[in-house]
């Protein structure tokens, strides 16, 4: 009988053992978060300080649903790394399904924010309310890039809920394979611009 599970209840046990998912520890695996950084420009680092003013700011009073994460720090990060320009698009809610090799269990769900280049995945987004710890969306955004349509290719993730950020890089060959940086906080202007670096070297990557 084949098993139906939304994206957002899936854990890293079932895709470890329905997808054969594995963690890589090995640092070389996931440098694209860690080199070659991108010098941010004196206009780009004043524009991630309004970022972080208008989170400090609407946090005070109340935590910031998911929505409000979207608009208030995710948004103007994407308008920064030149996302919204060719020839990148964005689709938002986009609907995937994965199912196992044994098609024992069908994973569904709504991509946030996908940054795609053509018809390549460049960035896969899951965002949470700054209530919940940004990794509760790994298994989730894993999920949805397994079902990347160039899996010759890495695919890049970006979890946030305000607060904070992690990269997560899958390599799809024989064994699905996986790593993810260390949480990035938009209060550290050092790691702040970090994140604004990595989405432009990203960017850069689907194009060479």
């Amino acid at each position: 009988m084949v098993q139906t599970i939304q994206a957002r209840d899936i854990s890293l046990y079932e895709l470890e053992e329905k997808f054969g998912l594995q963690l890589v520890t090995n640092a070389e695996f996931f440098t694209e978060w860690t080199n070659d950084f991108i010098e941010l420009n004196d206009a780009e680092k004043s524009s991630l300080e309004r970022v972080k003013s208008n989170y400090l700011n609407l946090t005070k009073r109340r935590p910031m649903s998911e929505e409000a994460v979207k608009m208030v720090v995710l948004s103007p990060l994407l308008d920064l790394a030149g996302f919204y320009q060719p020839p990148y698009e964005i689709e938002t809610e986009k609907s995937t399904e994965i199912s196992a090799e044994d098609e024992s269990i069908i994973v569904k769900g709504n991509i946030d924010v996908l940054v795609i280049q053509k018809r390549l995945w460049v960035l896969v987004i899951e965002s949470k309310s700054t209530k919940f710890d940004v990794l509760t969306a790994l298994p989730q955004a894993l999920a949805y890039m397994l079902n990347t349509p160039n899996t010759e290719q890495s695919t890049f993730g970006l979890l946030v809920n305000g607060r904070e950020f992690v990269f997560v890089k899958l390599v799809q060959q024989e064994k699905p394979k996986y790593a993810r940086s260390y949480a990035l906080s938009i209060e550290r202007d050092a790691e702040f611009q970090q994140v604004l670096s990595v989405l432009k070297r990203i960017g850069q990557l689907i194009l060479l």
